[in-house]
């Protein structure tokens, strides 16, 4: 797998580059019983109010139910039948059959090929693709899919190329290093799957034109200082003015650089040991 790149045949085409599919992809058809329709919103409300900037209808899609359980299968072995591409996420996912004839759509990692065999129990073989409780899983590897809060299902870890890694295994807890530097506690009791998500030269895809950021559902941003002063605090002025005043703020008012959003009393601060810039929570 790699970054796929063109011949500049137009000026879109120049440094546009995608990744290149048909290396890693078997199919391009998704499994009907697994696929619904979303309904897009373009970030827009009941009243039809604007909620959500920047966004548009974009390319039709489909979405793929992805199985973050899997503990209702616990020890049977199942089959990749297909690794696919999804839409609405940027790894890559995977169909597999279970020894009793369901299908289910997963999170595919680096190394899965068609043909594999992966299982979900409480205590399985250390080999990629397999889930097992986050307490059976030796220091030192890597996992994703990581269910923070247990029985709720694989909410961390999820996209392209990321990874954690199991640091310790203390007590009731397992520390984990989160992709961004973060080490938290997570119960024994959670699942998490070995190895590392798919698709990890996704952040080296150059857009380049606009046009395919529209099909990404995404409209053209423009800096608050072109705006006026009624649409943002740094508008106003004549042409490309400086901003006026001596920190950044958002278009609400809020300040944009150095300043924590996040609520100090906020009840998930108790499982985090140590944040992303290394500072150690007591």
């Amino acid at each position: 797998m790699g970054i796929k790149k063109f011949k500049p045949t137009t000026p879109g085409r120049r440094w546009m580059t995608v990744v290149d599919y048909r290396s890693v992809l078997t199919t391009n058809k998704p499994y009907k019983p697994l696929t619904i329709k979303l309904k897009k919103h373009s970030g827009r409300n009941n009243t039809w109010r604007i909620t959500v900037r920047h966004q548009w209808g974009g390319h039709a899609q489909k979405y793929r139910l992805i199985d973050f359980f899997g503990t209702d299968k616990s020890g049977i072995p199942a089959k990749v039948e297909t690794i696919e591409y999804d839409p609405y996420r940027t790894a890559f996912i995977s169909l597999i059959c279970y020894k009793d004839g369901e299908r289910r759509y997963v999170l595919a990692h680096t190394e899965m090929k068609v043909g594999d065999i992966v299982i979900t129990d409480e205590k399985a073989e250390l080999v990629s693709g397999n889930r097992m409780l986050i307490s059976n899983i030796p220091t030192g590897l890597k996992v994703y899919n990581v269910e923070l809060i247990v029985n709720q299902g694989a909410s961390a870890i999820r996209t392209a190329g990321s990874y954690g890694t199991i640091v310790s295994q203390e007590g009731e807890y397992t520390q984990v290093k989160l992709p961004s530097g973060e080490i938290r506690l997570i119960n024994k009791k959670c699942y998490a799957t070995i190895g590392q998500v798919s698709n990890p030269d996704h952040n080296q895809v150059v857009i380049w034109k606009a046009w395919r950021s529209r099909w990404m559902w995404k409209r053209p941003t423009v800096l608050g200082k072109s705006m006026n002063p009624v649409d943002h605090p740094h508008g106003g002025w004549e042409w490309h003015s400086p901003i006026g005043m001596k920190a950044p703020k958002t278009p609400w008012g809020m300040p944009a650089l150095g300043y924590k959003t996040r609520k100090r009393k906020n009840t998930t601060n108790r499982w985090i040991l140590k944040t992303r810039k290394g500072k150690l929570m007591v």
